[in-house]
C-alpha cells in the first residue's frame, strides 16, 4: 500500500491530507481562528467542586471552564501498553469510592492538560496526568512505568525496546515507546527522552513562577504534529506546497529523522494548488455529505445525533448477478471497508451504530465483521468493534478528542435556525478565494467585481485590506469585493468583469461630497464610536454613528477607498 501525505499552506488555513493508494483517508485543518487545545498544559484554578458528579470545573482561561473527573484528578499508579490509566489510589476512600471534595477545593491551583476539545456547549475535558509526546517516546511524569506500543508485534523487538526504555528513563518517570521507534537505536531514544525531560522541567518552572489561569505549554502546530505522529518509514512521499514550510520541515527532519528527508518534495505551481492536482476538493466536499455512494452502486447514509452516529447500508442501484444473499454479502463487504474509511476521514468519535443489510449466513456475518476490523486497524485513533447482532447491527466505539470534520467545516445554519448546516465563513472565504483565482486565470480582463455575504467579504478583504492585496498580488488583477445581505453565505455573484476603470465605477457607488440618506445598521467593529451603513453593499463608515444604529440619517461622503468610504452626519432624523 502506497501512503502519501500532502500539505497545502494558504493564508489563514493549513491543510494536511493522508492518502492510501491514492484515496483520501484522513484530513486535518489548522486555522488561526480555531486553535487546537488538545495536548496543551495549563495552570488552572478550581472554580467549583461537584460531589454529586464527582467532578470539578477548572478555569484554564478559555471561554468555558474545563471539566475534570475525579479519576483524572489523582496521580496514576499504573498504565497499560498504550498509556491508558488504571488507578490504584492511596488517598482516603469514602464508601469505597473516590471523593472529589477530598482532593480538590475551590480556589486551588492545579496543573492540567486538555485531553478533549470543547465541543458544542461542553467545555474541554482535562486531566492532571500530563503526557508529552516526542518522536519515539511519550513521557508520563506522573507514573513510574515503561510500556511498548501494541502495534510493535515482534516479541524480540518489544523486549529490546523495553530494556532500552528502562535504562534511559529518569527516576520515577514513565515512558511509552511509540510504534515509530521500531528498529531505532538506544541513542535515538535517549535523545528523545532528554528533550522531553528538558521540556517538562520548563513547564514546571512556568507553573511555579506565574498566576492562574495561564498557558504553560502549547502542543506544536499541524505540520510538526503530522511529522511527529504520521510521517514514518511507511510513508512513501511527503509533499508540501510552501517553500518556507518545506525548508522548516527539512530542518526539523535533520534533528529527528534524517533518513526521511529524501521523501519530502516541494510542490509549486502558480496555476493550481496541490489539492487541485490530486482532485481532493471534490473528495472533501463528499466527506461532509449525508449520502456516500459505493462503487458497486450501493450507498451509506450517515446521520449524526447528540448521542451517537448511525450508518445505514443500502444496496441502492446494485442488483448483483447471482442471488439475493450474494448481493447483500458483497454490498455489506464493500460497506465495511468504506465505513472504516469514513470514520477516519470524518474523524467521527463516540458511539457508532452500523446497520448492515440482514445476512442469514453466519459465515457472511463473520467475514463482514472481520473486514471491518482489518480496515480499522489502520486507524491511529483507538477504535473497538463490539460485535454484530442478528439484525446486522454493529456497535463501534471510537475515541473522541476533537471536533469532527463536519464540525470543523460547518456551523449551524442561520437560515433554518440550526436545523441544517452551512459552511462556516472561514471555509467559504477559503473556497471563494480559490474560485476567484481560477476564474481570473481563465479570464483575460484586468478587473473583477464580486458580491458575497458581508461576513465573508470581511474575511476576503482582511484587516486593512491585507487579504485582498495578497490575492491581487497572486493574480496580478484588480479585485473588488462587495458585501450584500442578499447573498447566501455560501455563494458568490460576479457583478462585473472588464477594465479597471469600468469595474471601479460599478464597485464604488459613492463619490466625495455626495449627500445620501442611509440607515446606520450596526456599530463599527473596532471603532465603537462609529457606525456602519451600506450603499448597494458598499460600506460607509459614519463618524459618530454608533449612537444612531437603527436610524435613517443624512450623511456627506468625505473620503472614498477601495473597500469602504468615510462619511459624516449632516442631519440625523428619525424616520
Amino acid at each position: 500500500m502506497q501512503t502519501e501525505i500532502l500539505v497545502n499552506v494558504e493564508p489563514g488555513e493549513t491543510r494536511a491530507a493522508v492518502l492510501e493508494d491514492g484515496r483520501l483517508v484522513e484530513i486535518y485543518y489548522e486555522r488561526p481562528s480555531g486553535q487546537r487545545t488538545v495536548g496543551s498544559i495549563f495552570k488552572g484554578k478550581v472554580e467549583n467542586v461537584l460531589p454529586g458528579m464527582q467532578a470539578a470545573f477548572v478555569n484554564i482561561g478559555l471561554e468555558k471552564n474545563a471539566f475534570l473527573y475525579v479519576s483524572d484528578a489523582l496521580p496514576a499508579k499504573n498504565v497499560d501498553e498504550e498509556g491508558e490509566d488504571h488507578f490504584r489510589v492511596e488517598h482516603e476512600r469514602r464508601n469505597g469510592k473516590l471523593a472529589i471534595e477530598d482532593i480538590l477545593k475551590p480556589g486551588q491551583e492545579i496543573m492540567v492538560q486538555v485531553v478533549k476539545e470543547a465541543i458544542g456547549t461542553k467545555g474541554a475535558r482535562v486531566t492532571t496526568h500530563c503526557t508529552l509526546p516526542g518522536r519515539f517516546l511519550v513521557l508520563m511524569p506522573t507514573v513510574d512505568y515503561v510500556g511498548v506500543s501494541r502495534r510493535i508485534e515482534g516479541d524480540r523487538e518489544r523486549d529490546r525496546l523495553r530494556r532500552i526504555a528502562e535504562k534511559i528513563r529518569p527516576h520515577n518517570v514513565g515512558l511509552i515507546v511509540r510504534t515509530v521507534a521500531e528498529g531505532k537505536s538506544e541513542r535515538d531514544l535517549a535523545q528523545d527522552a532528554e528533550f522531553l525531560m528538558r521540556l517538562w522541567k520548563k513547564i514546571q518552572e512556568r507553573y511555579r513562577s506565574g498566576p492562574a489561569p495561564r498557558l504553560l505549554h502549547k502542543d506544536m502546530g499541524l505540520i510538526y504534529r503530522i511529522i511527529r505522529d504520521s510521517f514514518t518509514e511507511d510513508v512513501d512521499r511527503f509533499v508540501i506546497d510552501s517553500k518556507q514550510e518545506y525548508e522548516k520541515v527539512l530542518e526539523l527532519l535533520d534533528d529527528i529523522a534524517p533518513s526521511l528527508k529524501r521523501r519530502v518534495e516541494l510542490f509549486y505551481s502558480g496555476e493550481r494548488s496541490i489539492f487541485d492536482l490530486y482532485n481532493l476538493e471534490p473528495e472533501i466536499e463528499k466527506a461532509v455529505k449525508r449520502k456516500v455512494w459505493l462503487k458497486s452502486g450501493g450507498y451509506l447514509v450517515i446521520d449524526r445525533t447528540e448521542a451517537l452516529t448511525a450508518v445505514d447500508v443500502n444496496t441502492g442501484k446494485y442488483v448483483g448477478s447471482t442471488d439475493l444473499a450474494d448481493t447483500v454479502f458483497r454490498t455489506n463487504l464493500e460497506a465495511a471497508r468504506e465505513i472504516a474509511r469514513q470514520l477516519r476521514l470524518r474523524d467521527i468519535g463516540g458511539i457508532i451504530i452500523a446497520d448492515f443489510i440482514d445476512m442469514e449466513s453466519a459465515s457472511h456475518r463473520r467475514k463482514v465483521l472481520q473486514t471491518l476490523e482489518e480496515h480499522l486497524k489502520r486507524d491511529r485513533t483507538k477504535t473497538y468493534v463490539l460485535g454484530i447482532t442478528q439484525l446486522g447491527l454493529v456497535e463501534i466505539t471510537r475515541k473522541k478528542a476533537k471536533q469532527s470534520l463536519d464540525d470543523m467545516l460547518h456551523k449551524p445554519c442561520p437560515y433554518c435556525e440550526g436545523k441544517g448546516r452551512v459552511l462556516s465563513e472561514e471555509s467559504v472565504a477559503a473556497k471563494l478565494r480559490r474560485e476567484i483565482k481560477a476564474l481570473l486565470r481563465r479570464n483575460p480582463e484586468e478587473a473583477i467585481l464580486v458580491e458575497v455575504h458581508p461576513s465573508v467579504a470581511a474575511l476576503l478583504i482582511g484587516a486593512g485590506g491585507t487579504n485582498l492585496r495578497a490575492l491581487e498580488n497572486e493574480t496580478g488583477k484588480s479585485i473588488y469585493i462587495r458585501g450584500s445581505d442578499q447573498c447566501h453565505i455560501e455563494n458568490m455573484v460576479v457583478r462585473a468583469v472588464g477594465t479597471k476603470e469600468d469595474v471601479e465605477a460599478k464597485a464604488l457607488p459613492v463619490r466625495p461630497g455626495q449627500v445620501l440618506e442611509v440607515k446606520v445598521e450596526e456599530p463599527h467593529v473596532s471603532n465603537l464610536w462609529d457606525g456602519i451603513a451600506r450603499v448597494e453593499g458598499y460600506v460607509l463608515d459614519v463618524e459618530g454613528g454608533a449612537k444612531l444604529v437603527g436610524e435613517k440619517v443624512r450623511v456627506e461622503v468625505t473620503k472614498v477607498h477601495r473597500t469602504y468610504a468615510k462619511a459624516k452626519v449632516v442631519d440625523a432624523t428619525q424616520d
